[in-house]
């Protein structure tokens, strides 16, 4: 069944602490983002190996099986934005839909075990692709066709919350 669709522009996480989480990305440097994400994607296993990987805790919120899958295919998707503006002058990202995603893959069917491997795969080679990037590069841009723009730096900052806030979202209450 699918949820009512995350509409915010997240992009305020570049400036200020969540309320939510509390995760702060204005104060990181860009290359402190690769420890950042490895440390995060070497929690989801116990996450995704939980009796309740399943279950949803409301009508409006993903399980932690979903989150678990969004979060590899965040990792997954910034990989491939970093290296387009690695390879490319300003480039404007391919959108990126994740609640459709989520119906498409089929984010609540997959095994949690898989999903647990292939996370930390993306999330080991979104920290390689950060860990590479040529101190001439970060401040590359490209830019998201609602306008807006991004730095290899910034990018990497807005891209560190979201495994972040998941993993929060997730946390066993």
């Amino acid at each position: 069944m699918p949820i009512t669709p995350d509409t915010k522009n997240w992009t305020w996480v570049l400036e200020r602490a969540c309320p939510e989480c509390g995760f702060d990305a204005s104060r990181l440097d860009g290359d402190e983002v690769a420890r950042l994400m490895r440390e995060n994607a070497a929690a989801w296993p116990a996450v995704l190996g939980r009796a309740d990987v399943r279950e949803r805790p409301d009508d409006s919120t993903w399980s932690p099986l979903e989150y678990g899958a969004h979060v590899r295919d965040v990792f997954r998707v910034m990989t491939r934005r970093v290296q387009l503006m690695l390879d490319a002058d300003d480039p404007e990202f391919e959108n990126w839909d994740q609640d459709a995603t989520a119906l498409e893959e089929r984010y609540a069917e997959q095994d949690p075990a898989t999903v647990a491997r292939e996370l930390q795969d993306a999330g080991e080679r979104f920290a390689q692709r950060l860990e590479t990037v040529p101190a001439d590069a970060w401040g590359r841009s490209g830019h998201r066709s609602d306008g807006s723009d991004f730095t290899v730096t910034t990018l990497a900052r807005y891209a560190a919350h979201d495994p972040v806030h998941h993993l929060w979202d997730v946390r066993e209450r």
